[in-house]
């Protein structure tokens, strides 16, 4: 018998542990944030060792990326406009008399035209110094600006499950017992296929720093298609970690319930993945989702707006 229970705990920490360590020293924390991203931060890594450009400029959102690409442009711009003021505007032909700004901004625009290889012809370089300073900035306008391409087609490839989850998960009646229940929805037109679902949850041990980690069974862990919108139900049985819980107890315990989903995406041909939890006060007890299809004619509307509507309902006993 000692043997039986050695083993499945044996399993349940090769299994049930996501990776995230099973020691609890914070006193509560959220260990994956609403967008999916871990709430982890490394600390005493080399400043080498964590530069990893590709991941940035493909990752950050579109403001940031367009930002950075402005900002850039107009740093080398500056740049090399303030080399040739150093070396001297009369080596470059065309340039019009007037004061420094102006001749500042002429060798500003001078420098737009030759780093993406435009130029219209007034203003030329002039000598050999100038015509250095040109020949490598033409140079470098042409491999910045494949790699401004590289980073935008990798952004529109970068293939990306857009699923939409409710703010809120909910305890509801579920037939003659309850359920844990959320709601997912793809908001956009693509098709997403052979869709799959995990949902984990994490607690505190009592009077313990370590953490427990299980695989909650679902009514239903995969579907075909997600046309529309999927309520994912872990029924509360007796032999679920949920049994005869109560709010103030799962908030005691720190828990966390750690969703997954994987699916393959039409558009991209490639498997995509999409992440969130829901903490214990995430969760509204004694609440059911309202039904959200309806039908129009001949086709089936889905009300995202009312995703998150719930009302109330008398838990089973």
């Amino acid at each position: 018998m000692g043997a039986k229970k050695a083993a499945k705990k044996y399993i349940k920490k090769k299994y049930n542990d996501l990776g995230l360590g099973e020691k609890d020293t914070s006193g509560g924390y959220r260990t994956l944030n609403k967008d999916g991203s871990f709430n982890v931060r490394k600390t005493n890594v080399p400043f080498l060792e964590r530069i990893n450009f590709f991941h940035s400029l493909v990752s950050m959102p579109w403001p940031r990326f367009l930002g950075l690409i402005l900002l850039g442009y107009f740093v080398i711009n500056i740049v090399f406009a303030s080399i040739y003021m150093f070396i001297g505007v009369e080596h470059l032909t065309g340039i019009k008399e007037g004061t420094s700004f102006e001749q500042f901004m002429e060798a500003f625009f001078f420098s737009a035209q030759t780093i993406t290889t435009l130029g219209y012809g007034r203003v030329a370089p002039m000598g050999l110094l100038a015509n250095i300073v040109a020949a490598t900035e033409s140079m470098l306008g042409l491999l910045a600006f494949a790699l401004a391409t590289g980073m935008l087609y990798g952004r529109f490839s970068k293939p990306s499950a857009t699923l939409k989850y409710s703010t809120h998960a909910v305890i509801a009646p579920y037939q003659d017992i309850n359920g844990f229940m959320f709601r997912v929805v793809n908001v956009q037109d693509n098709q997403l296929v052979e869709v799959e679902v995990a949902v984990s949850l994490s607690v505190r041990r009592e009077a313990s720093e370590l953490r427990d980690f299980f695989r909650l069974e679902l009514e239903r862990s995969k579907v075909v298609f997600l046309p529309s919108v999927w309520t994912i139900v872990h029924p509360i049985s007796d032999t679920s970690p949920l049994y005869k819980q109560t709010i103030d107890g799962m908030i005691a315990k720190d828990a966390e319930f750690i969703i997954t989903i994987k699916a393959f995406d039409e558009s991209f041909s490639q498997t995509v993945y999409s992440r969130t939890s829901y903490k214990a006060s995430e969760i509204k007890w004694g609440e059911k989702f309202v039904y959200l299809v309806t039908q129009e004619r001949d086709r089936i509307s889905v009300d995202l707006g009312r995703l998150d509507e719930t009302y109330k309902a008398t838990l089973n006993t």
